[in-house]
């Protein structure tokens, strides 16, 4: 399977933001971007104009790199997206959110999503009893997601689920953290994700 291989950090920094891709450290003051918020290398800290495509690639880019997707995976669910009923941005963000290995990470049975992907593949989580191991798998509502008898036990599985639980979980999904189960109960609307992303300028760029 291909894998980025980039170092996460790295890639905060080069979008000048966090995206959360190294778990717990994302939250402390070891953050990269908490240290230096400046593009890597060795040009990083000169400022530069960018174009409008300039500005829509770096998005395009910055939306990929949370959800941890190559571009050939990423045209893929753009493309479904396009082909969808309603607005294409709000639909490309909604399949997603939507994928085991992000609904996984946002019940908090993985750190990060690149944790919870490798505990899908691993098949540590199971989709209404039933064991799935495909990260891209589309989570439908009323689905009940939980994790595998045999991984429960697992510490870094159980601490990410205390952390998740003390920071509170997004409000389409219903978790139960000490059972490490939980129901996907709608797909989310655009007002319950981020605000820093920009799908708008996503479909711009493969629009044209």
């Amino acid at each position: 399977m291909a894998r980025n291989l980039d170092a996460k950090c790295r890639q905060c920094r080069r979008e000048g933001e966090k995206l959360f891709l190294k778990g717990e450290k994302c939250f402390t003051d070891k953050c990269a971007i908490e240290r230096r918020n400046y593009p890597p290398g060795q040009h990083g800290q000169k400022s530069s104009r960018l174009s409008g495509y300039g500005v829509q690639l770096r998005e395009k880019q910055k939306v990929r790199r949370i959800y941890g997707l190559l571009e050939r995976q990423f045209r893929k669910v753009y493309h479904t997206a396009d082909q969808m009923k309603g607005i294409t941005g709000e639909s490309l963000l909604q399949l997603l959110e939507s994928r085991l290995d992000t609904v996984a990470y946002r019940m908090g049975f993985g750190s990060s999503r690149t944790e919870a992907r490798q505990i899908v593949r691993h098949n540590g989580i199971r989709v209404n009893g039933r064991r799935v191991n495909t990260p891209s798998f589309q989570c439908r509502p009323g689905d009940v997601i939980e994790v595998a008898e045999k991984a429960k036990n697992q510490l870094r599985i159980k601490g990410a689920a205390e952390a998740a639980e003390g920071r509170g979980f997004p409000e389409w999904l219903e978790v139960d953290a000490k059972a490490l189960k939980g129901k996907f109960k709608a797909r989310p609307q655009r007002s319950e994700l981020p605000s820093t992303i920009n799908e708008s300028l996503v479909v711009e760029l493969y629009s044209k």
